[in-house]
This record gives C-alpha cells, structure tokens and sequence, in this order.
C-alpha cells in the first residue's frame, strides 16, 4: 500500500495527511484523546495582523503556534517578502527548539533567521524591526551556546516583531 494513503493516517477532506493528533504548548504532539492546546487555523493571516498574532504567541510562550502564524504568511507573502517572512517563521522555530531545550537547534535556527531577514534592514515591511531583530537573534543564538536554554527566563524568548 502506498504510505502517503494509509487507511489510519489522519487526512484533511481534501485527502491530504494532517495529524490531527493534540498537541502541547510547544507543539509536540500528544496521544489521541489527550487534552491539548488549540493550534492555529491554516488560513494566513494579513501582514500586521499576522505579526501582532505571533508576537502575542511569543510573549504568551507558545513560538511553535507563533511559527504557524508565520509560516501561514510566508507561503502567502508575495515574492520580494518571502524570504523576510520564512525569516521571522525560522526565528519562531529557533525559539521552539530553545523552549524544547535543544539547545543545537534553538542556536542555528536564529542564526539562519537573522541571515534570511538582514537584508531587509534598509526598507522592512510591515514594520518589522529588522535590524533589532537581528542584532536580538544573533545576541541570543551566542547566549544560547553558552548556557542551557531551558533556563532561559520567558521575556529573552519573546521578541518584538513590530516597530
């Protein structure tokens, strides 16, 4: 049988795999059944409103659901934004990682981030503080790699995405 068509695999109506498994605060996924946290609808959201949902997420602890947020307005940006938007996306996922403990991945995921959005330091879009952002992510991925990110009070993991 094809493994993309397994009959117990969770699908959306279109047919496509979904897990529809809950899942934590940190996006991990739980046992069926389990009490999990809502995630995020699938239909991106306009620029700002987008940006003050994920940075709501951000301070709120939640980067994984801040990540879907933006990964939504990345596939939905337009060409000269996306790679500003797939940034901010990988800065969520670094700060997942981190929230994760995984210290490895929380570091090259920021630092990725802060390379994808540098470039849009001269004119950002929608506001984004690119330059804070990226001096902010860059400063964080090296405190990273010298401390554990599990100890990591909650504000360093929360940055401001808009002006």
């Amino acid at each position: 049988m094809d493994r993309d068509r397994r009959p117990d695999r969770d699908r959306d109506q279109g047919g496509r795999a979904r897990n529809a498994r809950p899942r934590d605060a940190l996006g991990r996924p739980l046992p069926h059944g389990a009490p999990g946290v809502p995630t995020m609808p699938e239909v991106p959201l306009p620029p700002e409103q987008a940006l003050a949902e994920a940075e709501r997420l951000l301070a709120a602890g939640r980067p994984f659901h801040a990540h879907e947020v933006l990964e939504g307005a990345w596939k939905a940006a337009p060409d000269p934004e996306r790679e500003l938007w797939r940034g901010l996306a990988q800065l969520a996922v670094g700060l997942t990682h981190a929230a994760r403990g995984n210290g490895v991945g929380a570091s090259r995921l920021l630092l990725r981030a802060a390379d994808r959005i540098a470039p849009y330091a001269g004119a950002a879009p929608h506001g984004v503080p690119v330059a804070a952002l990226t001096t902010w992510a860059r400063e964080l991925a090296g405190r990273i790699d010298r401390e554990d990110p599990a100890g990591l009070p909650a504000s360093v993991l929360a940055p401001r995405l808009t002006g």
